[in-house]
């Protein structure tokens, strides 16, 4: 079973109980665009405790707001399917910028209202194949128009992420923004602060990593949002060089975050980077992978004349295909291609041989454990990624002659 035939049996089990029951929000709107939702949302005049009784299987992830999450079928990666089904409702004032403070269940008209924009507040039966609009979502749809519900600043002060929502939708969609809804946003961009960072970081997750990322950027830019998410960047001198790279990098395609990221901070040492991922509440391995890129941003140029013990430990690291493609769209074509050709035509174990000598080695032979440790292993390891030693009898000669023997 799919996700989209197990969200119509969520609908159709509540249809023949007598509720309504309609698709909500996003997976609309996907499917008006003939794309395929990421997931299907169903809001319905069922109470939260009726959903309950109605389905096997469910989670009240946020019953106090009408929502039970519907639990499926295992599919054959081991997960299941799963729908959140949602009381229709009119929500009461935004305290914290983020949740109403109270709810009232309503109907599927009054549902759509309290939604932040036109394109993302329409329903459709999948029973009956009918959308059900009540604030002209379709039009502006087909208009690539993007428009809040009703007063934009109210809409943007009950939520302020949202203001990072209509950056994402407005550049995913190809749309044009509302001339109220983009006064409301300006106005409203300094407020951004109150939202927490990882709600922030969610959405630059998925703005970074689309296609259309540089001129979402330059439209944050512009709006004063990324002034407030990232202030450490302003003032920011590069700015139409970097958007130029944000634009290149991926060819057209999507990217990675992290390397997104990396290239909208590669002017910050990379101590503030880190402190800076770190305020973001980044997983450690996004750190690990932006610091590693932002440090290593020009580790590839002139790759054909750098010696083996420099080049192949950055050729082996996880994230070198991000960093070829970043030196490729930043003016080194012909280092990302000379390491994308090196890295087709070899193994990993070309770039990292098995060690002619380790600290065992150096203790067999008599060598006490100490500083020289390190460094005659370092020594040795970078001669052999240069080809100069190639056999652990060549590298104990040549130990014997630079260091001498062990001391007794």
């Amino acid at each position: 079973m799919t996700e989209r035939e197990f969200a119509t049996d969520v609908v159709k089990r509540l249809a023949t109980k007598g509720y309504q029951a309609l698709w909500a929000g996003g997976c609309v709107r996907d499917q008006l665009l003939g794309l395929e939702p990421d997931d299907y949302d169903v809001a319905t005049n069922a109470l939260p405790t009726e959903v309950v009784k109605l389905f096997p299987r469910t989670v009240t992830v946020g019953i106090s707001f009408g929502v039970v999450e519907v639990i499926g079928p295992k599919q054959s990666d081991g997960t299941h399917l799963n729908v959140q089904v949602a009381t229709f409702r009119s929500d009461g004032e935004y305290h914290d910028g983020r949740r109403p403070s109270t709810v009232q269940f309503s109907d599927a008209k009054e549902d759509a209202l309290r939604r932040d924009f036109t394109i993302n507040g329409m329903f459709f039966d999948p029973l009956e194949n009918a959308v059900l609009d009540f604030v002209g979502g379709q039009q502006d749809l087909s208009n690539r128009v993007l428009r809040a519900i009703g007063n934009p600043e109210d809409r943007f002060e009950e939520d302020k992420l949202r203001l990072l929502r209509a950056i994402r939708f407005t550049h995913r969609f190809g749309c044009s923004v509302d001339p109220g809804t983009i006064a409301a946003m300006t106005k409203m961009a300094p407020h951004l602060n109150v939202v927490s960072t990882e709600r922030i970081a969610v959405e630059l997750r998925k703005i970074l990593a689309h296609p259309s990322r540089a001129a979402a950027v330059a439209q944050m830019i512009e709006l004063g949002l990324v002034q407030v998410i990232i202030p450490q960047l302003f003032p920011m001198k590069d700015r139409d060089a970097t958007l130029q790279v944000l634009q290149t990098i991926g060819r057209g395609a999507s990217v990675s975050f992290g390397l997104a990221m990396a290239v909208l901070l590669h002017a910050l040492h990379p101590k503030n980077v880190e402190k800076l991922l770190r305020q973001l509440k980044l997983s450690n391995a996004e750190i690990d992978q932006i610091t590693w890129l932002v440090t290593r941003q020009d580790s590839l140029r002139g790759a054909a004349t750098q010696p083996n013990h420099q080049l192949f430990p950055i050729l082996v690291h996880p994230h070198i295909v991000e960093l070829c493609e970043w030196t490729l769209t930043s003016g080194g074509a012909s280092d990302a291609e000379y390491c994308e050709e090196l890295l087709a035509s070899h193994t990993s174990d070309f770039f990292q041989p098995v060690p002619l000598v380790t600290g065992d080695d150096l203790r067999a032979w008599g060598y006490q454990p100490g500083k020289i440790f390190k460094k005659i292993l370092d020594q040795v390891r970078d001669m052999q990624l240069d080809w100069q030693l190639q056999t652990t009898d060549e590298a104990k000669e040549y130990i014997l002659a630079t260091f001498g023997p062990p001391q007794k």
